[in-house]
């Protein structure tokens, strides 16, 4: 098991037993591997894990946080940003969607808003849109778990330019 932690389980955990994956098929495409197709007795065809996070991820609150950085003192990014936030409430007003702030908040080092996602199809869907609509704008990806430090430390990831977290707060709280 790696040393990342006795959290982190191997991703093969439950397919112990499974068959070798075919190595030399390929797809019609001529470069990418052929995938068998799920045939597990009583489950679904599906990854469970595009209708329901995998734990340790607490969907109970909301899954996914997005925290959206830009840099005040930029007039244009500023404005970018603030354009951001009333779009992204135009155009997924079913998310929970934190006021804009003109300064640095709790662990994040610069003014920000925030976006929650409750679903692995609005995460997914956010996440993408994002890739596009996000211009200047750095953003912190990270699920909500039972450990707000580990959240935003380890199992984050970030578009963009990362920034240093204030993680003496997210201590406080683990």
């Amino acid at each position: 098991m790696p040393s990342n932690g006795p959290w982190l389980k191997s991703p093969l955990e439950g397919y112990e037993s499974a068959p070798p994956l075919p190595t030399d098929q390929l797809n019609a495409d001529g470069k990418s591997l052929y995938n068998p197709p799920r045939e597990r007795e009583g489950e679904p065809k599906l990854s469970p894990a595009y209708e329901t996070f995998p734990t340790p991820i607490d969907s109970s609150n909301n899954g996914f946080d997005f925290h959206v950085y830009y840099m005040p003192t930029n007039k244009a990014e500023a404005q970018y940003a603030k354009e951001l936030h009333e779009r992204i409430r135009r155009e997924f007003p079913e998310l929970r969607i934190y006021r804009f702030w003109d300064k640095a908040v709790g662990p994040h080092p610069t003014a920000m808003f925030e976006v929650n996602t409750f679903t692995p199809h609005q995460t997914g869907a956010m996440f993408a849109w994002l890739s596009v609509y996000r211009g200047p704008c750095s953003v912190l990806i990270h699920p909500n778990t039972d450990d707000a430090f580990r959240d935003h430390t380890e199992l984050m990831t970030w578009m963009g330019r990362p920034w240093p977290l204030n993680d003496e707060l997210l201590k406080k709280h683990a």
